[in-house]
C-alpha cells in the first residue's frame, strides 16, 4: 500500500533557549503553558519521567523542546550528553541526525524545484542515465528472484515519496533476497562521493517498479547526487545556503568542527536492554559523502524549525500515540524526533542518544506526555 508523505513547505522559526536565557536571545517570545492552553503541571511529568530513565541507566540524556501557538513553553536538558566524560547535557547539546537529515535535504532540494532547475517529474536519468539499466527483482521461491525491466522510469518524485523500488539493506522489516543485495544506510554513508555512489547502485536490482510501493531506503541518498549535480556544490554547500543559514540553524551541518564535535551526544557503549555494544556510527568514521539519507548533525533549537517530507497522519485512529489528521513527524534512528500538529498549533522537537530498541519507546513517551499536558 502507496503509503503518503506530504509535500509542503513549512519553516517554523520556534526556539533556541533555557529557561533562564534572556529574551532577546529569542527567536521567538516565550510563554507560560497555561497560557497557551497547557498544563505547567502535567509538563512536569516529562521531567519526571526522563529523571527515571536516567536513574535506571536506559539513557544518558535528553533535551525536549515545545511551542504552542507560536510561542516557547518547554525547553529542557536531562542528564549527560556523554557520560563517560561527564559532560552535562545542554539545550545546545548537538545530536547525529541519522534520518531527520531526509526532510532537511526535502527543502533543499524543493527550493531547486521553486527555481525550474529539478522538476519533480523529471526522470533519473536525466541527471544519472545509468539508472535506465535498472531491473526490477521479481520474488521466486526458497528465496530466489528473477529480473526484468522496469515499467516506466524512476521519477524525481519518487526518491521524496520512496517509491523508487531503492531499499535500505539490512533491515529486519526489508530481509528479502533482492534488499539483501542492497548496502545498509551505514554502508551506504562510506561508498566514494555522491557521485560515486549514485554510479554504483544501479548495477542492484530494484525491489519493486517505480512508483508503485513505498519501500524505505536510500533513495534520499540518490537526491544528494542529483542535488549536487544541479548546484555543482556539495549537499551541505547547498543547504547551508538555502536552509540552514536563512533559518539560522548554526548548529546544523554534515561536518562538525572539533568545537561541535565536542557538543555531540554520545550513547552508552552498551544497549541497556540487551547489553550488547552499540554506536552512531557517524560519529565514530565521518561519512564519505553529505548523504541525504542520515548523515547530518544539528541541535533540538535548529530541528524544531521546520518539517518537510514527513509522515502524516492521514485519519483518526489506527496509532499508538495521540494526534489529529494533518499532523506531521519524522525520527531519526539514534533516538531523535519531531511532531507538528497545526490543528494544535504544536511543535515538538526531543533529542536522546539512544540508537537502539529504546528509541521507539521515547517516540511514543514523549508524545504521550506532551498530548497529555494540553489542558485546552
Amino acid at each position: 500500500m502507496l503509503k503518503q508523505f506530504i509535500v509542503t513547505a513549512i519553516a517554523i522559526a520556534v526556539l533556541q533557549t533555557t529557561a533562564i536565557q534572556s529574551a532577546a536571545a529569542l527567536p521567538l517570545p516565550s510563554a507560560t503553558p497555561d497560557s497557551v492552553g497547557m498544563s505547567a503541571q502535567r509538563l512536569a511529568n516529562i521531567d519526571a519521567f526522563f529523571k527515571g530513565e536516567i536513574d535506571r541507566q536506559r539513557v544518558p540524556g535528553a533535551v525536549v523542546a515545545i511551542a504552542r501557538n507560536g510561542k516557547l513553553v518547554y525547553f529542557k536538558a536531562f542528564g549527560m550528553a556523554d557520560a563517560a566524560k561527564g559532560v552535562v547535557m545542554q539545550t545546545d547539546t548537538i545530536f547525529q541526525l541519522a534520518s531527520m537529515t531526509k526532510i532537511q535535504a526535502a527543502v533543499g532540494a524543493l527550493v531547486l524545484t521553486e527555481q525550474g532547475k529539478l522538476p519533480l517529474q523529471s526522470k533519473l536519468t536525466d541527471y544519472f542515465p545509468a539508472f535506465g539499466t535498472m531491473q526490477v527483482g521479481v520474488p521466486g521461491i526458497e528465496g530466489k528472484f528473477t529480473l526484468e525491466p522496469q515499467k516506466r522510469p524512476i521519477l524525481i518524485h519518487d526518491l521524496f515519496r520512496h517509491t523508487s523500488g531503492i531499499p535500505y539493506g539490512g533491515r529486519p522489516d526489508g530481509s528479502s533476497a533482492i534488499a539483501a543485495e542492497w548496502p545498509s544506510g551505514g554502508a551506504a554513508q562510506n561508498m566514494g562521493t555522491a557521485a560515486e555512489f549514485a554510479n554504483s547502485v544501479p548495477k542492484l536490482p530494484l525491489v519493486y517498479q517505480p512508483g508503485t510501493v513505498f519501500e524505505y531506503g536510500l533513495s534520499f541518498d540518490v537526491l544528494s547526487a542529483v542535488v549536487e549535480k544541479i548546484t555543482g556544490k556539495s549537499l551541505g554547500g547547498h543547504l547551508s545556503g538555502t536552509v540552514w543559514t536563512p533559518l539560522k540553524m548554526g548548529d546544523t551541518t554534515f561536518r562538525p568542527t572539533e568545537a561541535q564535535m565536542a557538543r555531540v551526544a554520545r550513547a552508552f557503549p552498551n544497549n541497556p536492554l540487551d547489553g550488547k555494544p552499540q554506536s552512531i556510527l557517524a560519529i565514530q568514521r565521518a561519512p564519505s559523502f553529505d548523504c541525504a539519507g542520515a548523515c547530518a548533525f544539528g541541535s533540538m533549537a535548529d530541528c524544531i524549525r521546520f518539517g518537510l517530507g514527513v509522515a502524516e497522519r492521514l485519519q483518526p485512529g489506527l496509532a499508538a500515540v495521540p494526534g489529529n489528521p494533518g499532523e506531521f513527524s519524522w525520527n531519526g534512528a539514534n533516538g531523535t524526533g519531531f511532531f507538528c500538529n497545526p490543528k494544535e498549533q504544536l511543535v515538538v522537537a526531543f533529542g536522546t542518544a539512544a540508537p537502539g530498541e529504546l528509541r521507539k519507546y521515547y517516540r511514543e513517551q514523549v508524545q504521550d506526555l506532551v498530548y497529555g499536558a494540553l489542558s485546552r
